[in-house]
């Protein structure tokens, strides 16, 4: 093989080029462990603060052995979640909690507080099933634009009966970026909404990521690769 006076060798990366490539692997591997074990110690901490001044000193470890043990609270918290569901479960605990209803239903500000509050958290904590059935696209906010959103279930009840649509309607959330817990929720005909095989933790990846991870990229990618190779 013959070479030409006029071609170049490719220039090797130079010491400050290897020292930069360098330090933004590092942050990509440093920043989603640092912020996670960030985010956990702060929830700890504020946990703590929260509930070790409502416990007796007799049973606060910190007493006996003299240090600030982050957690603690998180425990105790667990085993007080715990103790109530299964007093909630029994006769009197329910009897309880009919009395203590019919109370807050008798204030006029309260009353709105507490049935909000009490309707997320059976939402999110007391179903079995999961909250969103499949991911899909959707085109939003006007046609030839499109949305990954999350089916929820088939629009039922007044909104079913008064809306027209020709196969029925689907419930639709359509999740904002880079927070997919807050969005929109939307009544689609059911033969506008496309179902992905995505799963609904990757759709999830996608939107918080504003598009820059996509699911089995690596698997597309070989795939993309093995069809050149047999073009070739």
């Amino acid at each position: 093989m013959t070479t030409s006076p006029f071609d170049q060798e490719p220039k090797r990366p130079g010491l400050f080029s290897s020292l930069r490539a360098s330090f933004l692997t590092g942050l990509v591997v440093i920043m989603p462990i640092g912020l996670t074990i960030w985010l956990v110690w702060k929830v700890f901490g504020w946990i703590d603060g929260f509930v070790l001044p409502l416990v007796p000193a007799n049973l606060n470890p910190e007493e006996y052995i003299g240090i600030n043990l982050r957690g603690i609270g998180v425990i105790f918290l667990f085993l007080f979640t715990i103790i109530v569901g299964w007093v909630a479960k029994g006769l009197i605990g329910r009897s309880l909690i009919r009395f203590g209803e019919s109370l807050v239903d008798r204030t006029p500000v309260v009353r709105s507080i507490y049935s909000g509050i009490k309707q997320i958290a059976e939402t999110v904590f007391a179903q079995s099933e999961r909250s969103f059935e499949k991911a899909c696209l959707i085109e939003y906010p006007r046609k030839g634009i499109w949305a990954v959103a999350f089916i929820s279930t088939d629009t039922k009840g007044e909104i079913a009966e008064k809306a027209p649509s020709m196969g029925g309607l689907v419930s639709v959330f359509v999740p904002t970026t880079p927070n997919p817990t807050s969005g929109f929720l939307l009544f689609f005909p059911q033969e506008d909404v496309i179902e992905l095989d995505m799963s609904i933790e990757d759709a999830a990846k996608l939107v918080i990521s504003a598009g820059l991870v996509y699911p089995n990229g690596e698997k597309a990618k070989q795939a993309i690769e093995a069809q050149l190779k047999k073009a070739s």
